[in-house]
């Protein structure tokens, strides 16, 4: 079996596209520091898969830590870079950080991918390079505008950084451009986990119907869109992890085009904000507490993708709609909180 290192394995991502790729006959090795997950994740993936993972708990800005699991690793034969703070409003806030953990983390992991001789490299970049885009959908060939975050900046250095890289040394390389991934695993077992207050639109939302928030905002409801609110191209989780394995499946095939290819990961179709509510209310039975606040800096309007490339180049098919995507976030959120009571019991109880 062929050895895949991914980074930040813990978290929302990277825990589904572990499943997938082990799924699909990899052996796969992770890396995370848990700065932004919990072990809760990993615990769902090997209940799921009914075997260990073996994580490094490393900070992959720490250059002698990454290096050593990649001594230990001889083998890997490809690495998936999720590992990256990754919210718009924080990175506005907090600007430096997101620099310093974006670029620092994957400098290192590039100095080692040249060290050890790993020739496949996928990287989780996002819609936000695209910044307020002059026409939607997007394509790979849209123009990248000034970023509107931070985070968004980070992602199209990063960009950058593998499109040099690939060119001079010896390694093919990806940039997969996701878009809203949302949803959870259909065993339940996995899901977005936030730590402290939820960033994202559907935790917020799910968390708010479930009572752990009393009242959620939509930021910005005067847009230039059909309701008011923000537009994206929402995208199941369990979608963008197959993704990632296909793509990896395209570069040890020798199928890509150019040292460094680019995808877009969407499903082609614009959601409002306020429309996701609408459907997961249907879904759920809840009515949700949420309140139409101002606008948020780093948002853009309105983003969804063309995804052409990547159903004709990489045989990439959506199986979810955003029905599914609401049920299975909020069988996500049921699940937690069963769980959570479980625990309350058990201390109760000693």
């Amino acid at each position: 079996m062929k050895k895949i290192l991914v980074t930040g394995g813990s978290g929302y991502i990277g825990t589904h596209t572990i499943v997938d790729l082990i799924e699909n006959g990899f052996d796969v090795i992770s890396i995370d520091d848990n700065s932004r997950s919990t072990v809760y994740g990993m615990n769902g993936v090997e209940k799921i898969l009914g075997k260990k993972i073996k994580n490094y708990k490393v900070d992959l800005k720490n250059f002698d830590e990454t290096r050593a699991v990649f001594q230990e690793n001889t083998d890997v034969v490809g690495v998936i870079h999720f590992a990256a703070y990754k919210a718009v409003g924080e990175s506005v806030q907090f600007p430096l950080m997101y620099f310093e953990n974006n670029l620092f983390s994957l400098i290192n992991l590039l100095k080692c991918v040249k060290e050890f001789n790993v020739p496949h490299f996928v990287f989780s970049s996002s819609c936000t390079v695209y910044g307020n885009p002059d026409a939607i959908p997007v394509t790979e060939l849209s123009a990248i505008k000034k970023a509107e975050s931070p985070y968004g900046a980070t992602k199209q250095m990063g960009e950058v950084m593998l499109q040099d890289f690939s060119k001079v040394e010896n390694v093919s390389s990806i940039l997969l451009r996701y878009f809203n991934p949302v949803g959870a695993h259909p065993s339940s077992l996995i899901g977005e986990l936030p730590l402290g207050k939820p960033m994202n639109l559907v935790p917020a939302i799910t968390q708010t119907a479930i009572g752990k928030i009393p009242k959620m905002f939509v930021w910005g409801h005067d847009y230039p869109t059909r309701d008011g609110s923000c537009i994206r191209d929402y995208i199941h989780v369990c979608d963008i992890a197959h993704a990632h394995t296909l793509a990896l499946e395209y570069l040890i095939n020798k199928k890509n085009k150019t040292k460094c290819d680019v995808f877009n990961l969407g499903t082609g179709d614009g959601v409002t904000v306020l429309e996701a509510i609408k459907m997961f209310e249907e879904v759920s039975g809840v009515k949700l507490n949420y309140e139409l606040g101002p606008r948020r800096d780093g948002d853009v309007i309105a983003i969804y993708a063309n995804n052409d490339a990547a159903v004709n180049e990489l045989g990439w098919k959506i199986k979810y709609g955003i029905k599914e995507m609401m049920d299975t976030a909020w069988k996500w959120e049921l699940r937690i909180k069963q769980e959570e009571a479980l625990m309350t019991q058990k201390a109760d109880l000693n």
